[in-house]
């Protein structure tokens, strides 16, 4: 078993996030090369999350809300709020541009989610993007003694989100009631691990808290107990066959790649994102 901790980083304007994967202990679980805890934070104005339209190459991306509302634009014309128990799956592929900005709401007092980024296979990475929604009400609940868990990509116990992916792994969002236990099979030849967002665990004996992450040897069973009423996210899935370099907010087997969507991003040939006037610029570091 692995063990780590989130550290960390701001995205600007103070807005801090939990930076999960990757670590040095674990740089992928699965496909999942990226997992962030955003907040929670005060929702007041709208503007408390602004993430300016960027770019994304070689990866799919999934931001879920347990509290707030963002507002999604991307280069394929779609404007979406994301609001929680939602799912927002991304399909960047060849290169796509999007923003995402938080928006006042009188039913929500906070802001909070998490935003994973899933590396495609070799074969996909040039694929299409892509971009889909689904409601609460279409992704699959399975529920036993004292916790409730949703599938909201790919399969777990038996249940397969509608959400397109394009490699074989599993995202859940699972909540669980103080003192309740759990057992999760996991397929022999893949990796999960189990973030803590909210509450506090007993896994393999030992207590993690929020912002701490737990991975199991490859095809080990999930086992739990929650010390306290609980919120996790279950990820992971066949391991990668390739590394992949992250740069940025680029993905790819190749850094020859990347250096392009690098050159591609400096010189304004990505799609823009309609009513967006304001784009992060490439990083010199």
């Amino acid at each position: 078993m692995i063990y780590s901790s989130g550290k960390t980083k701001d995205l600007g304007g103070g807005f801090l996030v939990r930076r999960i994967l990757p670590q040095f202990e674990t740089r992928s679980v699965g496909p999942f090369v990226f997992l962030d805890h955003m907040g929670p934070v005060s929702a007041e104005s709208g503007e408390e999350l602004v993430v300016r339209a960027h770019p994304h190459i070689g990866l799919a991306t999934v931001t879920y809300l347990y509290d707030g509302v963002i507002l999604h634009r991307d280069s394929l014309g779609v404007e979406q709020r994301i609001q929680p128990y939602e799912v927002n799956w991304m399909t960047a592929g060849s290169g796509i541009v999007h923003s995402e900005r938080s928006q006042p709401d009188a039913n929500y007092q906070i802001i909070e989610g998490i935003q994973a980024w899933v590396a495609l296979p070799t074969e996909f990475e040039e694929t299409n993007p892509e971009f889909h929604h689904f409601e609460r009400n279409e992704i699959p609940t399975v529920s036993s003694g004292g916790w409730e868990l949703r599938v909201l990509a790919g399969s777990f116990l038996g249940e397969t989100s509608p959400v397109k992916v394009f490699s074989s792994l599993f995202y859940v969002d699972l909540e669980v009631e103080a003192g309740a236990e759990a057992e999760f099979p996991i397929p022999k030849n893949q990796e999960a691990a189990i973030y803590i967002a909210r509450g506090s665990l007993d896994i393999g004996g030992k207590i993690l808290g929020v912002g701490e992450l737990a991975v199991f040897p490859i095809g080990d069973p999930i086992q739990l107990r929650a010390e306290s009423t609980s919120r996790v996210m279950i990820l992971g899935g066949s391991p990668l066959k390739e590394p992949r370099h992250l740069w940025w907010n680029f993905v790819s087997s190749s850094r020859a790649r990347i250096d392009k969507a690098k050159e591609d991003w400096k010189l304004g040939k990505f799609a823009e994102v309609p009513n967006e006037s304001e784009r992060i610029p490439l990083p010199e570091f």
